[in-house]
């Protein structure tokens, strides 16, 4: 495979603490080399979760994933020849693992990056590629035009479609790196008749656990030794209530969804 997906990122005013909230939920490590004053770096033994601090300016929330590829002069020669509306911006040595950050053609921001960068540092080095029992298994985005964006990510780094649609009348489109799943999911207003509008980029993490059952009685156990670490409830009120629906419906591959205690949307499924 040319390419694999090996990171999600995460903008949170209590980075500190979320970093906390997987390790106890989905046993992810710290890496040793995480650095508290910049961000906090926790992973499943395959793909790396970047927790980074809310600047002046930034929105928290779900930010970004990464490809790691094994030439990327081969990828960005591949967006000059079709996409070239598409631009990318060195990211700063002292990112953890960011190498070179770009977006595809709708706008969805993602970073690229080599396995032989000197940047790269933290638990994306400590990852010996053999995924935890509880480890994440999609990220999934909305945008304006899933098929186009879809055709993107199978030209430039080579993920293959993943036979994944549940219905006839499915819309995403599930490309796989052979591990992880990308989902792309459509965006439309018209949707968020009843809840609060979300704007179209990233959406939600899907993580698959061993066992739901014991999962659910993990985060009631851990949420009664420590509130703080409660998952932030999603179903609340009217509006809670059709974003969950809108949750449920937007995407087949969980059975259960919550969100984490800042807020980020979560989707869990049994292996």
């Amino acid at each position: 495979m040319f390419a694999k997906i090996n990171h999600v990122a995460i903008v949170s005013d209590d980075y500190a603490h979320l970093g906390k909230f997987y390790e106890s939920m989905f046993g992810m490590r710290t890496s040793a080399k995480t650095r508290p004053t910049r961000a906090v770096t926790v992973g499943d033994g395959y793909v790396g979760l970047n927790i980074n601090p809310r600047r002046a300016g930034r929105r928290a929330g779900l930010d970004h994933f990464g490809i790691q590829v094994e030439d990327s002069n081969a990828a960005f020669d591949r967006i000059r020849k079709k996409y070239p509306s598409v631009k990318w911006l060195q990211r700063p040595s002292t990112r953890p693992f960011a190498g070179i950050t770009t977006h595809d053609p709708d706008g969805v921001m993602f970073d690229i990056s080599q396995k032989d960068m000197t940047n790269r540092t933290s638990v994306y080095v400590e990852n010996d590629g053999k995924a935890n029992p509880r480890h994440i298994d999609h990220v999934a985005f909305r945008t304006l035009h899933p098929e186009a964006s879809a055709e993107f990510y199978r030209d430039v780094f080579e993920l293959v479609p993943a036979n994944t649609k549940k219905s006839a009348d499915d819309r995403n489109q599930y490309l796989t790196d052979g591990h992880i799943t990308l989902v792309i999911m459509p965006w439309d207003i018209t949707d968020y008749d009843g809840t609060g509008i979300i704007t179209q980029g990233m959406d939600h993490i899907g993580f698959k656990v061993e066992s739901l059952e014991v999962f659910k009685a993990d985060v009631k156990r851990i949420s009664d030794d420590n509130p703080r670490l409660s998952p932030e409830p999603v179903a609340t009120g009217s509006e809670g209530n059709a974003l969950e629906a809108l949750f449920e419906r937007s995407c087949p591959l969980g059975q259960y969804r919550m969100a984490d205690s800042d807020g980020v949307l979560i989707d869990v499924a049994e292996a």
